[in-house]
């Protein structure tokens, strides 16, 4: 794994998140939360830009806190990750988390 592909997979995480809170069926408890409330077409809109925002927001903040560029906790610094390959994956975290999560959607 490099680090882009890291990335990458957080990316993917938040998208199966999004997609899964809010689908018609949902097996989670924050799913069947927002099912619960009944929402009309706009307000679900509203509810699904409101998820999209918040998810970003957590991936992103702690994708930046583990390189670095942002704290975690009230803590900044950096952390060493690396694969079991022992490849690293660190140092280069912020650039693809941005291209990611506020340039595109890969």
């Amino acid at each position: 794994m490099n680090t882009e592909e890291l990335v990458k997979a957080f990316y993917t995480e938040k998208q199966n998140f999004l997609k899964e809170y809010l689908s018609k069926n949902p097996d989670t408890e924050v799913g069947q939360l927002i099912k619960s409330l009944n929402l009309n077409d706009e307000q679900n809109a509203i509810m699904e830009k409101v998820m999209n925002n918040t998810l970003t927001d957590v991936f992103y903040s702690i994708l930046l806190g583990l390189d670095g560029c942002a704290s975690i906790g009230g803590i900044q610094e950096m952390y060493e990750l690396k694969d079991e390959n022992g490849n690293q994956l660190s140092g280069e975290i912020e650039g693809y988390a941005y291209e990611y999560f506020h340039e595109s959607n890969k």
